[in-house]
């Protein structure tokens, strides 16, 4: 193998798994240990220059992270990285003096359509450039999704309010209660460009007998929590079934819990494991008594006369096929009924572009969706952009941040008169940490453990009220502890060829074997000489250039703790402990343009 560049912006990079999965590239360890110092501000700014909105993302993102996170390979769960974000917003001081001040503007108008957080992302972006953002919004208030289909028992308006307040306040220009109807009207308005942060409004249908019939009590799962968000439904029968297994049935079981449901059931096609829904929500969800039932279709809604009376289901099974694709068969089984008052219909979400005219320069493809550059989300209109579920169907908040940041670059760049298809490189700083010849200026204590568990309302009280928050979040000291299940992966063990003698005391102290020194080869072959086999391709391996006997250091990516005692053994001071600090480039950055990929 070839000696391993890590002046390439994106092998450390890849090493930082957490920041590595992360959309919007978040630097999680620096933030964590800014927690950790008390220093709640910092860590909320690093946060809310990467994903724009840390005290709702603290509450309801995805977490993308966490199943990356280096912890959990050596214990079961991984560092709360989701809830640590959380702690930075509710510990903070007052922050509006280091947001950027409002700018003079450049001349340059951009409309953005839906008030959701890709939208507001590409405001923030440009804002503070001097571009006049304006941000049209069927709903009253900014935030999109984030305030209509998230319960407020998860995500209360009083942290929207401000974080969509900050970016509003950089002279953003909101215009809300306005639908936008046609996009050739919106287009003849002459903006210098156009991003579309619609989202995916429409619920899915569930067609089958009985649902016209039944109508009345048949609810579209993300119509009814909007609903209940702004105060129009506030009550529903003591008989609920929600239909789906995603996020938004597990909303909609617990929200209907709140507004008079007793016996509310969670019905899906799928099997438990499978189900779309993060683990916490269902978690969450079992908690309060509701119950998850699988391997289930529906096959009937049940009426008497127009009146809801219940469901049939048929049950079924998974099945494999040759190459491990699943199919759902009936399983031979008797139908089953449940009887029920409603229906909560949760079974997936639409986009729908009826506004967008077919002679506007935009292209669709087959599934109805427009042809948008997964790099740059222009569309084959080059005023037009699209990010979020809007662009390539309903993912989450976080998503819709990173292609947010994404396409404000692509309209900064095509508004200056430069190449929208080159995206310039991140900034990266690498720097030693060494403090004295076996001191580090982070805590690289390795010690195991367990996960800090987030304190929770009382169900009893939570269920008596839709907007109580069900999670209390971190206090300080949890906030500490669970700060320092953090294993700092962000500083790298940084080998010199030049300074090693090939003592292998690095090696022998290595807690997890990651360190070999052997005869250089091909990866496939090298992989399995190590002193511990490394199996996963996708981690990559760190080698050196030849040594003097010939021999190259090789360290398995994947199982380092950066634990830094193979720096701390090393007689000669071969190995070094460097941050490596990297910030994704968003409009308006200088970083230089480069041919190679900066992820």
């Amino acid at each position: 193998m070839k000696p391993t560049d890590i002046a390439a912006p994106d092998y450390f990079h890849k090493v930082v798994d957490c920041q590595w999965a992360c959309p919007a590239h978040t630097p999680v360890p620096e933030y964590i240990r800014l927690i950790a110092q008390g220093r709640y501000s910092d860590a909320y700014m690093i946060n809310w220059k990467s994903n724009v909105f840390p005290g709702i993302l603290g509450r309801t993102c995805d977490r993308p992270c966490e199943p990356a996170c280096r912890r959990g390979r050596v214990e079961d769960n991984p560092v709360a990285i989701c809830r640590l974000k959380r702690v930075a917003a509710d510990f903070k001081d007052d922050i509006r003096q280091r947001l950027p001040r409002p700018a003079a503007k450049n001349g340059k108008r951009v409309a953005l359509v839906g008030g959701g957080p890709a939208s507001l992302t590409v405001a923030r972006d440009l804002a503070p450039l001097g571009y006049h953002c304006t941000v049209f919004d069927a709903d009253p208030e900014a935030g999109g999704m984030m305030r209509s289909q998230i319960p407020k028992f998860r995500l209360p308006n009083s942290v929207i309010d401000e974080e969509t307040g900050y970016i509003l306040g950089l002279g953003v220009e909101f215009k809300g209660g306005h639908r936008i109807d046609s996009m050739k009207a919106l287009l003849a308005e002459k903006y210098d460009a156009i991003f579309v942060g619609s989202g995916a409004p429409r619920g899915r249908e569930l067609d089958i007998p009985g649902r016209k019939e039944a109508a009345a009590n048949i609810h579209i799962g993300i119509e009814w929590l909007a609903s209940v968000s702004f105060g129009h439904t506030d009550r529903i029968g003591k008989r609920v079934i929600v239909l789906g297994g995603g996020n938004t049935a597990m909303d909609c079981c617990r929200t209907a819990r709140r507004l008079g449901g007793e016996d509310v059931k969670v019905v899906v096609r799928s099997g438990f494991e499978e189900m779309k829904a993060s683990p916490w929500e269902k978690e969450d969800a079992i908690h309060e008594d509701i119950p998850i039932i699988n391997f289930l279709v529906p096959v009937a809604f049940i009426h008497d006369n127009g009146k809801l009376t219940g469901i049939t289901f048929q049950k079924v099974k998974a099945e494999y096929d040759a190459k491990g694709r699943r199919n759902l068969v009936p399983s031979g089984e008797p139908d089953q009924t449940f009887e029920c008052d409603d229906v909560l219909v949760a079974v997936g979400q639409e986009n729908a572009f009826p506004w967008i005219e077919q002679d506007c320069g935009i292209e669709f493809d087959k599934w109805h969706m427009p042809k948008i550059d997964p790099n740059t989300f222009v569309s084959t209109n080059p005023k037009v952009f699209f990010g979020g579920d809007a662009a390539f169907g309903p993912k989450n908040i976080i998503w819709a941040v990173a292609h947010g940041h994404d396409a404000a670059l692509s309209i900064h760049k095509l508004l200056s008169g430069e190449d929208v298809s080159e995206r310039p490189l991140p900034e990266v700083q690498i720097s030693s940490q060494k403090m004295g010849i076996h001191e580090w200026s982070y805590d690289n204590d390795i010690s195991i453990d367990k996960r800090f568990k987030v304190p929770h309302r009382d169900k009893v009280v939570a269920l008596k009220d839709i907007r109580a928050e069900v999670e209390l979040g971190y206090d300080v000291k949890l906030a500490l502890g669970e700060a320092h299940r953090c294993l700092n992966c962000d500083v790298q063990t940084v080998f010199s060829t030049s300074l090693c003698i090939e003592c292998d005391a690095c090696a022998d102290i290595c807690p997890m074997d990651c360190i070999t020194f052997t005869d250089n080869g091909e990866e496939n072959d090298l992989r399995q000489r190590l002193k511990a086999p490394a199996p996963h391709p996708d981690q990559d391996l760190y080698v050196s250039s030849d040594l003097k006997t010939g021999r190259v250091m090789v360290k398995d990516e994947d199982v380092c703790l950066h634990c830094g005692l193979c720096a701390e053994r090393c007689p000669t001071g071969a190995w070094d402990m460097q941050k490596y600090f990297i910030e994704m480039t968003h409009a308006g950055s200088t970083c230089p343009t480069k041919s190679r990929s900066a992820a």
